[in-house]
């Protein structure tokens, strides 16, 4: 259907359940999108849910290799489409999102849907056992907290970065942070639903939790307080980079497949390594560019706009990214 990088991407990941702590678990998978798992005393609560309901099993199975208890509780770090699709995999637990994410849910969930299954096949493998969108069946403002005994996990929509619902879990006794993609590590921020120029107050919110154990959207765990510092340290410099030298291009007034070029080839030597590069490049100086313009609330990509823009920015360079990649 395009040249997404990621429709090539075929090879499967390995999975990793690391125990952060007692009860406190990472399902994370080479750069896939990861989930938290916590077991409380009367169930578990998973920290985003998987792109489908039959990739959702493989979570399950971790899970019943730790405890017996059931997901009771789902909580969704945002709404895109590889992170809360697997929800009905899980039975029928409580749904936990910030009133922004319902919201955006709302105005774009069907298009994120289409648009990313389009984009990333292999992340929605049994794609046929989607019953349709998901929906919260809790919403909170600005933070909620859940009481799992007597542990306490705070829910807190944390400030507009990967996109303007991002939420992250906190346990505070713990110091252990469950990000979402807020945080990256060593792996390609998604910026297509961004919004830069409030990523780095975000980051300094979270910085200001102190971390000293983290899941990351996207990466292995991070086991120390200086790998979380690297993990946030690294998500800045990106997002902070990309938008910096877009707006340099906006501001000479240079068209959109201009700024990409010239994006590419500064970004390219220092991050290029990180996983789905070349995939997100594209999306990301798209939605740079509109931001550095003016451009607020982020447009809603379709799949019909996925292919377009795509096709216009690798024009003329089809081949060579072809190579590179293959």
């Amino acid at each position: 259907m395009s040249g997404f990088a990621s429709t090539n991407d075929l090879a499967e990941k390995n999975v990793s359940f690391d125990e952060l702590g007692p009860g406190l678990y990472a399902y994370t998978a080479e750069g896939d999108p990861n989930s938290g798992v916590i077991v409380g005393p009367d169930g578990v609560v998973v920290v985003d849910a998987q792109a489908t309901p039959a990739m959702a099993q493989d979570v399950i199975a971790r899970i019943r290799g730790v405890t017996d208890r059931s997901v009771t509780q789902v909580v969704l770090s945002h709404y895109h489409a590889v992170r809360v699709l697997g929800v009905a995999g899980y039975g029928r637990p409580a749904v936990i999102a910030s009133d922004a994410t319902r919201d955006l849910i709302v105005e774009r969930g069907r298009q994120d849907m289409d648009s990313e299954i389009g984009r990333f096949p292999r992340l929605f493998r049994g794609k046929e056992t989607i019953p349709g969108l998901t929906w919260p069946t809790h919403t909170f403002h600005r933070k909620m907290t859940l009481w799992l005994g007597e542990r306490e996990a705070q829910v807190i929509h944390i400030g507009r970065s990967h996109t303007a619902g991002d939420t992250v879990v906190w346990l505070p006794k713990e110091k252990v942070l469950f990000a979402g993609d807020t945080v990256e590590f060593g792996a390609t921020p998604y910026c297509g639903d961004a919004h830069f120029a409030d990523w780095p107050a975000t980051l300094d919110a979270i910085s200001a939790l102190g971390p000293e154990k983290m899941v990351p959207g996207r990466g292995r765990a991070l086991m120390s307080k200086a790998e979380c510092a690297e993990a946030i340290a690294g998500t800045r410099a990106f997002t902070s980079d990309l938008f910096g030298r877009v707006k340099q291009g906006v501001e000479k007034g240079w068209d959109l497949k201009g700024i990409y070029d010239d994006a590419m080839g500064f970004m390219r030597p220092k991050y290029g390594s990180w996983v789905i590069f070349e995939h997100c490049m594209p999306f990301n100086v798209t939605r740079a560019y509109d931001e550095a313009k003016g451009l607020d609330h982020p447009r809603i990509w379709t799949a019909e706009r996925d292919i377009e823009m795509w096709q216009a920015l690798e024009k003329g360079t089809a081949m060579k990214s072809a190579e590179v990649r293959g």
